[in-house]
């Protein structure tokens, strides 16, 4: 029986075989659980690495000295029981979570209140063909970084340590139904995998709804990742997001990405097949964004997006690029609050 939030209160969907899906972004899925506009949903996840093998994930983590009580029983279930289809991405996702209310042309606000680790180790894969530099290796690389939770650092190599920020690399709702599913590889409008690295804890993204609930996946977790995600992939992690999805009628129709904002800076968001057709949207996205918040002409924003607004490669990795702008909030006398008061209650 499929669980069903009957209030506002918290709810946890863990990842198990029947609420994951391997490789796809599907609007032809049944949802595995829904939730009223507003309600808030702790997500298991459960990354692919280590499941992606032809040795099952214990005995891959063994190599690395990882105890196999260490390894998370639900992607021992997953390996054994989830398997991925011709075409599909390599990510394994959790979901969809209908939440009512929600129709095509909405828009879903989804806060992030929280990415809890789950495990201390991720997974960095590389190899030839991979990444933005696809020729520099000879051979493949699977390298498992332990990480020490207490001080907030992934461990590594001898010496060099990397501050943990953990996010959600795939946050996503389904596809147009015409399209009816899509690989978890390549982002889009719809979101997806974005690798977004200011989706941490505080931070919120808005996607457009092209179906009937939205249908919400998230999955693909880091442990840290820089921007643009050179080598083909971040520390790949199973973690926890603990989120709240607020629907925001009629606020979609007019959005061609997805965007972003922190407590710091609003953030736009442009794609393509490369960088320069990327960094065109992203500047659209920012002069569109300008222009509404702050009353100005196309030329005012525009300029100011060359006098104040950093674009920077998201990823660079995934088929389809994705640059972003920085818009600093402290441009703007007049100040919106932010998560002060929850807008649709």
């Amino acid at each position: 029986m499929k669980p069903k939030a009957k209030s506002r209160s918290t709810v946890l969907l863990r990842s198990t075989p029947e609420t994951v899906s391997w490789g796809w972004i599907a609007a032809d899925r049944s949802p595995v659980m829904r939730v009223k506009s507003g309600q808030t949903v702790r997500i298991d996840t459960v990354t692919h690495q280590g499941l992606n093998t032809d040795r099952d994930p214990v005995a891959f983590f063994a190599a690395a000295g990882i105890k196999p009580g260490a390894v998370l029983v639900d992607a021992v279930d997953i390996y054994r029981s989830v398997k991925r289809g011709e075409g599909a991405g390599p990510h394994i996702l959790t979901g969809p979570i209908h939440v009512e209310g929600a129709r095509p042309g909405d828009m879903l606000e989804v806060r992030v209140l929280d990415v809890a680790i789950r495990v201390p180790y991720g997974v960095n894969s590389t190899g030839p063909g991979w990444g933005a530099a696809p020729d520099l290796l000879k051979e493949p690389v699977q390298k498992v970084i332990k990480l020490d939770l207490k001080r907030r650092v992934a461990l590594f190599a001898r010496g060099v340590e990397v501050p943990l920020a953990p996010f959600m690399g795939i946050v996503a709702v389904a596809p147009p139904p015409a399209l009816k599913r899509v690989s978890t590889k390549p982002p889009g409008a719809f979101g997806g995998n974005i690798d977004f690295r200011h989706l941490t804890a505080g931070a919120t993204l808005y996607l457009p709804v092209f179906n009937e609930g939205a249908l919400f996946y998230t999955g693909d977790g880091h442990a840290c990742q820089g921007d643009g995600e050179v080598d083909g992939t971040a520390i790949e992690i199973s973690l926890t997001p603990t989120l709240q999805l607020i629907v925001h009628k009629g606020a979609g129709g007019n959005m061609d990405w997805p965007r972003a904002e922190d407590a710091s800076n609003y953030y736009s968001m442009g794609m393509g097949s490369n960088l320069d057709e990327a960094l065109k949207h992203a500047i659209r996205e920012a002069v569109e964004f300008l222009k509404g918040r702050a009353g100005l002409s196309a030329a005012e924003a525009y300029a100011l997006c060359s006098l104040a607004v950093d674009f920077r490669i998201g990823e660079a990795v995934n088929n389809v690029l994705m640059v972003y702008g920085v818009i600093p909030k402290r441009l703007f006398r007049r100040r919106t609050p932010y998560w002060v008061k929850q807008r649709d209650e």
